[in-house]
């Protein structure tokens, strides 16, 4: 035996040695214990929780890992509790999955599991994108769903989200409750693996059809469409599940001129053209720029592996391709769609957007000006979905977005929609260039009018168990010992989400922050500058978003001033000694 294995590490791994374990994981398992003891510590030192995105690791054998187990003792947990909430009711759960490694399998063994339970399952017989998997939790009337996938993440990860019966992932108390019930099966013999085949039900093309019509009911200017169907668009899918519905939708909007790329359409969980698949990371689209470049295309964009999440280029004033960030694109989204509703006659006063705390301002002075009511809420889409909940048949929702490139038109999805982002995204820069504008333009107008706000993401990675601790002592660090100055600017506000405390520092004054419980921080400066730390659900990362604003006087000033709003982000980066 090995004695750098602390003991109750070892004894959780042993236990894998045996049946019901499969020979293959427990030779895995063997093998660890002999060769790797750090890598058997990251394995099995915890057991795979719900974050923010559901349950998400490397996969791999261990209580810490993506496998055949931990998804299985995940589904039995899951099914335990939906019987517990829909007591002597016929239940149904909806589950898809995307293109990664293994995602297939995961998918399939959910579906026996739950079918092992007496659960009606609705499983689509390929892969198809997350907000697909949303719609159809509420087309079908089911109690649940689950989508297996790890978004974005590196194809080491795969992942399982979990839907409630509004179509939303899972939020208080559920989440809990779920990983509660888990955590209660204290062996296999608790699951049930025994598939009813005949309550699997398989969905195909037909079910996809509704889903691009309910997409097609989102447009908002059909006949300006007409006249710009040949505006020119790259899509692509980044190897994943856009590939199969994205063009669909642009098609069905009545856009004749999209371009797709073919190294990148190839379903592959490997994604082997780019190093990330993350919309957010430059490098992912270069081909696609490439391609637009050949083209002559004015719009590029592409879709992470689940398609619920969508990066895009436009044109500048040189004619060069340049990146919009997710506050860039949800900011020029919402005022396309209340530019829109107001000229449709469609604003009746009980309408509403919504965005995370850590997404920009100017989307809340965007509806100011159109009297437009307005939310925040916590980082992840879920809780956008509960807005959108709370407010189903009293208010409407007409768009909302967050910063992490997901938004979402209209609400029969309830869950960050790429597939219709895309789609309508598409469509405002085909307002744009319908006015004579590109996207650029009109965001740079944006800014004249409502202020040059500007938004950058640090994330720092700390993986594994030291990791996690370096990751908490970090938040520990600036909970208790936060800097009077940052950047050179006065500290005023800080809010504690943790503590669902606001506490102003000029008055001395401490509000109370009506928002569930999470582990973010916010320091609001002097001159109106907004930093927000936290640690990733998802992600064995810490997020530091910054977001300064300045006055623009006129477009040709936009240079200057976005070198002066870098410089000021940079002094304030510099001073928190981030690393």
């Amino acid at each position: 035996m090995n004695t750098q294995i602390a003991p109750q590490i070892l004894a959780k791994a042993q236990e894998w040695l045996n049946m019901p374990y499969d020979a293959e994981t427990s030779k895995k398992v063997q093998q660890l214990i002999d060769n790797d003891p750090k890598e058997l510590e990251e394995s099995f030192y915890r057991s795979l929780e719900f974050g923010t995105g559901g349950l998400r690791g490397i996969m791999g054998v261990g209580t810490n890992r993506m496998n055949k187990y931990t998804v299985a003792k995940a589904t039995q947990g899951f099914a335990n509790y939906m019987k517990k909430m829909f007591p002597g009711k016929s239940l149904a759960m909806a589950i898809a999955h995307d293109c990664r490694n293994n995602s297939p399998y995961f998918a399939r063994i959910t579906a026996e599991v739950m079918s092992a339970n007496d659960i009606k399952v609705y499983l689509f017989e390929d892969l198809r994108p997350t907000p697909e998997l949303s719609f159809a939790i509420r087309e079908l009337n089911c109690q649940s769903g689950v989508m297996i996938t790890a978004s974005h993440n590196p194809k080491e990860y795969n992942g399982y989200k979990a839907y409630w019966e509004d179509g939303g992932q899972l939020i208080a108390p559920h989440d809990k409750n779920v990983i509660a019930e888990v955590e209660q099966i204290n062996s296999l013999a608790d699951v049930k693996f025994d598939a009813k085949n005949e309550l699997i039900e398989y969905l195909g093309a037909s079910f996809d059809n509704l889903y691009i019509e309910r997409i097609k009911g989102l447009s908002l200017s059909p006949e300006m469409i007409k006249r710009q169907k040949d505006f020119r668009i790259v899509y692509t899918p980044i190897h994943g599940t856009g590939v199969k519905l994205t063009p669909q939708a642009l098609k069905a909007f009545g856009f004749e001129a999209v371009y797709n790329v073919p190294a990148q359409d190839e379903v592959d969980g490997n994604f082997p053209t780019v190093i990330s698949p993350n919309p957010e990371e430059p490098a992912a689209l270069k081909i696609a720029i490439e391609r637009a470049l050949e083209v002559d295309a004015q719009l590029v964009m592409a879709t992470d592996p689940d398609g619920d999440r969508v990066g895009i280029a436009v044109r500048n004033d040189q004619n060069n391709f340049v990146l919009l960030n997710g506050n860039q694109a949800a900011s020029l989204l919402i005022y396309y769609l209340l530019t829109k509703w107001q000229e449709n006659g469609k604003l009746k006063g009980k309408e509403y957007i919504v965005k995370t705390i850590v997404t920009s301002e100017l989307l809340f002075d965007i509806a100011d000006k159109f009297g437009v009511e307005k939310f925040d809420v916590l980082t992840g889409f879920k809780y956008i979905a509960d807005i959108i909940r709370k407010y189903d048949g009293k208010k409407t929702f007409i768009g909302g977005g967050e910063e992490s490139y997901g938004y979402l038109v209209g609400d029969f999805v309830r869950d960050k929609d790429a597939v219709s982002s895309c789609a309508m995204l598409a469509e405002t820069a085909a307002w744009a260039a319908d006015q004579g504008k590109s996207m650029f333009t009109l965001l740079k107008e944006l800014y004249v009018e409502f202020g040059f706000y500007k938004e950058k993401l640090l994330s720092v990675t700390k993986k594994g168990k030291e990791g996690a601790e370096a990751i908490k002592a970090m938040m520990e660090k600036f909970r208790n010992n936060a800097p009077k100055l940052i950047g050179g600017i006065k500290l005023i506000q800080i809010k504690d989400y943790q503590n669902s405390t606001t506490q102003n520092l000029l008055t001395g004054e401490t509000l109370a922050i009506d928002l569930p419980k999470s582990d973010v921080l916010q320091f609001v400066l002097e001159d109106g500058s907004k930093i927000s730390v936290r640690p990733s659900g998802t992600e064995p990362k810490i997020k530091f978003y910054f977001g300064v604003k300045a006055s623009l006087a006129a477009v040709n000033l936009y240079d200057e001033t976005d070198r002066l709003l870098d410089d000021k982000i940079e002094a304030i980066k510099s001073s928190l000694e981030i690393s």
